[in-house]
């Protein structure tokens, strides 16, 4: 996976052009709209983490136990790279 694709915390930037031209008010009101699921695979301990598909192709993920707490923003690019290295297998741990 490119070691340059990272998420970004909602709220972490002031500047509108590094989260893709929009602004802090667009990303709460899409956050506000976001409908949260978590994965079929998950177990029903609680330690998960759920997605929102956003506008403009984004994703946003945030730990399932706290609903209220940090989330974090992908770009569409950022996001298929994730997707992609965890089916390659790249997080596994044991290689």
């Amino acid at each position: 996976m490119d070691a340059g694709m990272a998420g970004r915390a909602y709220g972490a930037h002031d500047d509108a052009s590094q989260r893709g031209g929009k602004g802090i008010e667009a990303d709460r009101d899409d956050l506000a709209r976001a409908f949260w699921r978590k994965s079929t695979h998950s177990y029903g301990n609680g330690d998960c983490v759920e997605t929102a598909p956003l506008s403009g192709g984004r994703t946003a993920v945030r730990d399932s136990k706290d609903k209220a707490g940090p989330v974090l923003l992908f770009s569409s690019s950022e996001w298929s790279a994730f997707v992609g290295a965890v089916k390659n297998g790249e997080f596994d741990l044991l290689q």
